[in-house]
């Protein structure tokens, strides 16, 4: 794992020549400002300036880029006519404009320096671009739901959803950055600027999404007052956004579910691969595609591409299905891409698979299984691998009694994602090395996103079990600076440390972090010798733990219902 963190000035915005006289004005202080209104109704041009300048700066109160939010709303014309709806959905349609130009950017750098580019840097940038791509289709989406209108379409009615796909959109811009983590090439520095622009911009407007017209306040300055407020009432042990269909399919043998095509080894069925089969399912379905996947080991690379929503992968079981890849960062691979399989398209579910990454220890980051896919869920799967195993990279994800196997970070990302009755097994790392849980990734404190371990066994694998005194073990450490995990009802034994979480470098988040524990219980579940950072808390109110359940936190209630994963939408 690694952390790229920019802290650049916001780049003013090209604007009219009226612009510029108010970005004159931008200097004044608001106290200076004449704030009584005229009754003449010829209000003069001066009254407009003023009045444009006080709407932007009282909706960009709070941003955490308050320049770059001024200047751009002051840009628009007829601020003080536009509802807040408005200012937000034309604040995203001109982050989206950024968006298809840093990809053209992008294109155009991979076409121009193609002879001296090496392996590493063309698959970053074609990492960045499917990131762009991703991002301009979230911004779509969030514009829609902005433009609807009243009662239960009101933009206040998808907020969550809304705070889901502008989160995402900022962890696409730093996930492009990270792919040049180990490059030695300048390339990175040739669209940082623009990337991190873009990724302001969504910062500002989460914060303005806060104001939208029958949302609630939430109270400031505590932290317990906006945890996990995103993940969903449950329903029958899964999010409610499992519909009722799905949660059937998870839950039934897979002699009683009628699947579309069957991937077998030895010709008996309609395909001999799974990314064969997946090509094969329909683009932009509305109706759920199932590929039975039949026991035997698959060595491939499967990427579920955006434009392949509602596709489930249903196996024979763990250890009986198993898809297997050895990518990994050593070999030219960017973290993003060393993936065994990547799932993006909305609505991904599996049951009864392995996917594994069996580079090995000393391959550094090697993933197993990447996940960009809202509303996924995985149900009885393992995910096998040693750094960097299980991607939860961003968006809403539910795991349900699975298995994750790995070493250094080997749950990491920035989804909002929960993981109940799993089992976390940490494995014997190279001599040098040590284990950690979790790596979790939130860039910023208004994304709706962290990692809830609920009701989990945290415990050590086979081959670690006679020599686990022999290796540190953590339960995670923060990958950006607003890291956020829980530890909740969960069974953590032995092998993790009595600080039970470890410094990234030195003091970075240590205060920004965000990470509890709740009522757990073994014998490394004891608190008392824990890290004192401003971050950690020892959460001992249920109201609290309870925003890190599937209800609250993922909006589970309203898609797990169809997927057939039980589940439980509080902490019981």
């Amino acid at each position: 794992m690694y952390s790229l963190r920019t802290h650049l000035l916001p780049t003013l915005l090209p604007t009219t020549s009226l612009f510029l006289l108010l970005a004159l004005l931008l200097f004044l202080p608001l106290n200076l400002l004449p704030t009584t209104t005229t009754k003449s109704p010829q209000a003069t041009p001066h009254f407009h300036v003023r009045r444009h300048l006080q709407v932007a700066h009282s909706t960009c109160q709070g941003t955490l880029y308050p320049d770059l939010c001024v200047s751009t709303l002051a840009s628009f014309p007829n601020l003080a006519s536009k509802s807040v709806p408005q200012m937000i959905s034309s604040t995203v349609n001109l982050t989206a404009a950024q968006a298809r130009a840093a990809s053209s950017s992008c294109s155009g750098l991979r076409r121009r320096l193609a002879a001296k580019l090496g392996p590493l840097e063309r698959r970053a940038l074609d990492d960045c671009l499917e990131l762009l791509a991703d991002t301009v289709g979230e911004f779509s989406n969030a514009i829609s739901d902005l433009s609807c209108k009243n009662g239960p379409t009101a933009p206040a009615a998808h907020f969550h959803d809304l705070q889901t796909l502008l989160s995402g959109a900022m962890t696409n811009q730093y996930t492009c950055l990270d792919g040049f983590a180990y490059s030695k090439q300048n390339v990175r520095q040739a669209i940082e600027r623009s990337l991190v622009n873009i990724s302001h911009h969504v910062s500002n407007s989460l914060v303005m999404l806060k104001k939208l017209p029958g949302v609630k306040g939430r109270p400031s300055g505590s932290p317990a007052a906006e945890v996990f407020p995103e993940y969903g009432r449950m329903r029958d042990g899964f999010p409610s956004w499992v519909s009722p269909k799905d949660r059937r399919l998870l839950q039934a043998p897979v002699s009683a579910i009628k699947y579309n095509v069957t991937v077998a080894q030895d010709g008996t069925g309609n395909f001999t691969t799974v990314s064969a089969a997946v090509a094969a399912a329909p683009n932009a379905s509305t109706t759920r595609f199932v590929i039975y996947i039949k026991a035997g080991a698959y060595f491939e690379n499967v990427e579920v591409d955006s434009k392949k929503p509602m596709i489930m992968f249903l196996g024979d079981g763990i250890g009986k299905t198993w898809i297997k890849g050895n990518r990994s960062v050593v070999d030219g691979w960017t973290t993003f891409r060393s993936a065994t399989v990547a799932a993006v398209g909305s609505g991904f579910i599996a049951k009864g698979i392995s996917f594994e990454n069996y580079a090995g220890p000393s391959k550094h980051q090697a993933v197993a299984f990447r996940s960009g896919s809202d509303l996924s869920a995985f149900y009885g799967c393992s995910f096998i691998g040693y750094q960097d195993t299980l991607y939860v990279h961003s968006l809403r994800q539910f795991y349900r009694e699975c298995d994750i196997y790995g070493t250094i970070d080997f749950i990491f990302g920035n989804a909002a994602v929960v993981f109940q009755n799993c089992s976390l097994y940490a494995r014997k790392p190279n001599d040098n090395q040590q284990n950690i849980f979790t790596a979790q990734g939130r860039e910023d404190p208004n994304q709706n996103t962290g990692i809830s371990i609920l009701h989990c066994k945290v415990a050590a694998a086979a081959d670690l079990i006679a020599v686990k005194s022999s290796f540190k073990t953590y339960l995670g450490r923060p990958w950006k600076e607003y890291s956020r995990t829980v530890y909740m009802l969960s069974n953590i034994e032995d092998l993790v440390d009595p600080a039970g979480w470890l410094e990234w470098n030195g003091t970075f988040a240590l205060s920004t972090l965000y990470y509890g524990e709740y009522m757990n219980r073994g014998l490394g579940s004891n608190t008392s010798a824990r890290v004192t950072w401003p971050g950690y808390r020892v959460i001992t109110n249920v109201t609290e733990a309870t925003q890190f359940t599937v209800a609250p936190f993922i909006q589970g209630n309203d898609w797990l219902n169809g997927t057939t994963i039980p589940y439980y939408p509080g902490l019981n």
